[in-house]
């Protein structure tokens, strides 16, 4: 599908249409236009993107590339972003990605991903709405964009912060199997996040600094906006990671305690009955000759051997402080 908004620079309005907005569009006109590529064929982008806006062909197979780390490339005539944001059915930490390819001209942005991108949608309803201003050009629709990709990062994030407090409450009170599986989780996909969020964050530095023509003094402080909150996040990503491995760690210190408590209670058992045993053993022996056998009180004697032993023994581990 192939969607075009156009800014009528004359009339100071906007149309909302398909391919046949861009009939008789030229590159070196005033009016803005914003061709939306929502999972169209490729050799139909391809024609689009090279005979009418002069797109770079190998910028074009970046961006239709099935997989590709986020970047910022330069060319004459416009500049080159990709970058990836959260699918539509995204709603938490376990998480899937669209590639969105940006190309941000003087008076053109073109817009490519291979599945739905909710924060085109989103900026698209905005548009709609009238609570973006086309007249700032297509770097302001950019940066719109960008933000709205960053900022759908954001709710997911402090809601993961919010769930590992809780579970570094609950893994005091009951460790179990189920807290360590979910917290093994999520430190994978965080580190797949912070993987994402460093090369985002590296791109978007490039374009406050930039001196091209395309991005005006306000569109850089905008652009410096987006670049702070993608590093905030990537800031954040990378210490809810640490805290994850820190739970790990602490969940498996304290299921060693435990197992090292149990070890110590069968321990302390088995030294316990293994004197009692050894006598129990000899006198269960069956022969003939054995004198205390036929002594009157041997059996009364034998067992208050056996208490005071396994007595002994609990006050002995009990002043050593084992138990």
């Amino acid at each position: 599908m192939i969607r075009v908004i156009r800014f009528v620079s004359g009339k100071k309005t906007y149309l909302s249409g398909g391919e046949e907005l861009l009939n008789d569009w030229q590159t070196n006109g005033d009016d803005v236009v914003w061709v939306d590529f929502d999972q169209e064929d490729k050799r139909r982008e391809r024609a689009i993107m090279e005979q009418l806006f002069q797109i770079n062909s190998l910028a074009i197979d970046d961006a239709q590339r099935d997989r590709h780390p986020p970047k910022l490339e330069w060319f004459d005539n416009c500049f080159f972003l990709l970058l990836k944001g959260f699918t539509a059915d995204t709603d938490s930490i376990d998480f899937s990605i669209v590639h969105i390819s940006i190309f941000v001209g003087r008076n053109f942005l073109v817009t490519r991903h291979a599945m739905i991108s909710p924060s085109i949608e989103i900026v698209l309803q905005q548009i709609n709405d009238k609570e973006i201003d086309f007249s700032k050009g297509s770097a302001h629709l950019c940066y719109r964009i960008v933000r709205t990709i960053v900022d759908r990062y954001t709710p997911i994030i402090l809601a993961l912060e919010s769930r590992l407090d809780q579970m570094e409450e609950q893994m005091l009170e009951d460790p179990n199997d189920t807290l360590l599986s979910e917290l093994v989780s999520y430190n994978s996909q965080l580190k797949k996040l912070r993987r994402i969020f460093g090369y985002q964050q590296s791109t978007l530095a490039q374009l406050p600094g930039s001196n091209s023509a395309l991005i005006g003094k306000q569109s850089r402080h905008e652009f410096q906006d987006a670049f702070e909150q993608m590093e905030r996040l990537a800031s954040l990503s990378s210490l809810l990671q640490e805290l994850t491995r820190d739970l790990i760690d602490g969940y498996i210190s304290i299921s060693s305690h435990r197992l090292n408590n149990i070890m110590k209670l069968l321990t302390i058992a088995s030294v316990i009955f293994l004197p009692l045993t050894f006598i129990a053993g000899i006198y269960g022996m069956n022969f003939e000759n054995m004198p205390e056998l036929s002594t009157a009180h041997g059996y009364f004697v034998v067992i208050g051997v056996l208490v005071f032993i396994a007595g002994g023994l609990l006050f002995a581990f009990r002043k050593m402080r084992w138990i």
